[in-house]
């Protein structure tokens, strides 16, 4: 799979994540570059992701809900949560392996019932004011993708 480049590991990550983040981009690539909607959370979808010192919250919605067949049903992707009716709400505890520049997050509640007490590992990076989020998931279809959210630190 093609995989977006990473910057170098962030030094005191766990301080580094402190704080509210605004969804900047979530792009999605397959393994020949491609770039590939979420149906789920569509194009560009707006989110916000909260950590404290070891409990965060993460919130991400489709622009769009207007339309409910604008929606498909959820759907369990490969690491990752359910977005229901275009909208994915979770939230837990957390732990930082600075070393390999992970984090791993433990989901205490959630918007879909399955996700409750589900475990995730996504790399992370701090850069400035931006936080990139990377992990391995699946499209709908089932193809690999590499998924990259960018956040802005708004506080």
């Amino acid at each position: 799979m093609k995989k977006v480049s990473l910057p170098p590991l962030t030094a005191n990550l766990a301080a580094a994540i402190l704080g509210i983040w605004k969804l900047k981009s979530r792009e999605d690539v397959d393994a020949t570059g491609q770039i590939r909607v979420d149906p789920f959370l569509g194009r560009d979808p707006m989110g916000i992701l909260c950590f404290g010192p070891s409990h965060f919250a993460a919130q991400f919605m489709k622009r769009d809900r207007s339309r409910k067949e604008n929606v498909p049903q959820p759907v369990q992707l490969k690491n990752n949560t359910v977005a229901v009716n275009g909208y994915q709400a979770y939230f837990g505890t957390y732990s930082i392996d600075e070393i390999a520049g992970t984090l791993t997050t433990h989901l205490k509640g959630s918007i879909s019932p399955a996700d409750v007490d589900s475990t995730y590992v996504r790399d992370v990076r701090v850069v400035d004011n931006e936080l990139i989020i990377q992990l391995e998931t699946t499209a709908v279809d089932g193809t690999a993708i590499t998924r990259t959210n960018t956040f802005s630190r708004i506080a």
